[in-house]
């Protein structure tokens, strides 16, 4: 059940060409010309509140500035419009390209078309869009890969019994990728039970509010699995209230440093690690590439995948990533 991570080979991946489109109409004025490195660019990111979302901005900046890039750094927190504003700045700001976790997958494909035709790629990380393209590139995580693994250590945990399920945000593809993902392998356990399925927003807050109230009304609750580690890591906190830590088998999915902890302690069964800062510096290096030459060298689609991290191996966790 154990993956050995297989996400390293993908930074030399070289596949498919694309070609910058309409760049010469729409290049602002102080961009270097095609071939120099150069200029800024703009990674937007939900609230970095949340540890994913916070490193792989960081690894986009540290990425971007090591290839000699100026680089701003926004969050839109899920918000489509402010998602608006802040890709209205950078084109008004003349980036050279733009680093994105979107705000949805319908909501966020007008804005991106709106920066390729000012003529600044976009680089999609974490979240597709439901449009091809239109964005340079869209680099996520294998989501359906990574939570069937979560769900396969869930069963072998908890192969009989009630449990709930915790959702994202249904305006973002991977909630509900993950969420199938997890009924699939769930669905062949019938005496698996679902009690409920709640959306906590990806919110910790949320989620120990939620998790607080179902264990009242049903405190023989013995699984809780959710679709990420900031609602696992909220329902850890509403269980071991109920007193009821080491009698509830709980999962998440993120590979967040925190989860990683809660597992070392016991009180988390499994997280789903998605390799987030790779995705980042992959991200920023297709766009370099683009720059300089007009070609990302890769696909405009590319999944990456998932690692189990568990009692086993999380002693070889590193910041969203495995040691090998």
């Amino acid at each position: 059940m154990q993956r050995r991570t297989i996400v390293k080979a993908f930074a030399a991946a070289a596949i498919t060409v694309l070609a910058l489109s309409g760049c010469a109409a729409g290049t602002p004025d102080d961009a270097p010309a095609e071939g120099e490195a150069g200029g800024l660019i703009a990674i937007i990111t939900p609230a970095q509140s949340n540890p994913f979302f916070k490193a792989e901005a960081d690894a986009a900046k540290a990425e971007a500035e090591k290839l000699g890039y100026e680089t701003s750094v926004a969050s839109h927190d899920d918000d489509p419009n402010k998602q608006s504003e802040l890709i209205d700045a950078a084109i008004s700001q003349g980036a050279v390209a733009i680093v994105l976790d979107n705000a949805g997958a319908d909501a966020s494909v007008g804005p991106i078309q709106k920066a390729k035709d000012a003529g600044i790629p976009v680089f999609l990380i974490d979240r597709e869009i439901n449009e091809s393209g239109i964005a340079s590139a869209q680099i996520v995580a294998n989501n359906a890969q990574g939570a069937a693994a979560v769900a396969e250590e869930f069963v072998a945990a908890l192969p009989s019994g009630k449990y709930i399920e915790l959702t994202g945000k249904e305006s973002d593809t991977n909630a509900g990728v993950r969420s199938e993902a997890y009924a699939s392998v769930i669905s062949q356990y019938p005496d698996l039970v679902s009690v409920t399925q709640e959306t906590a927003n990806w919110d910790q807050d949320e989620a120990f509010s939620k998790i607080e109230t179902l264990l009242q009304r049903d405190p023989d609750i013995q699984g809780i699995i959710a679709g990420n580690d900031t609602m696992a890591l909220g329902a850890v906190a509403a269980v071991d209230a109920a007193g009821l830590t080491g009698k509830v088998v709980i999962a998440g999915f993120d590979g967040s440093p925190d989860a990683v902890e809660a597992i070392k302690a016991g009180t988390l069964l499994a997280t789903g690690l998605q390799p987030a800062v790779l995705i980042s510096q992959l991200a920023v290096q297709q766009a370099d590439s683009f720059i300089r030459t007009g070609e990302t060298g890769a696909d405009e689609k590319q999944s990456i995948d998932c690692v189990v991290i568990n009692k086993d191996n999380a002693d070889k966790y590193t910041l969203f990533g495995l040691e090998d």
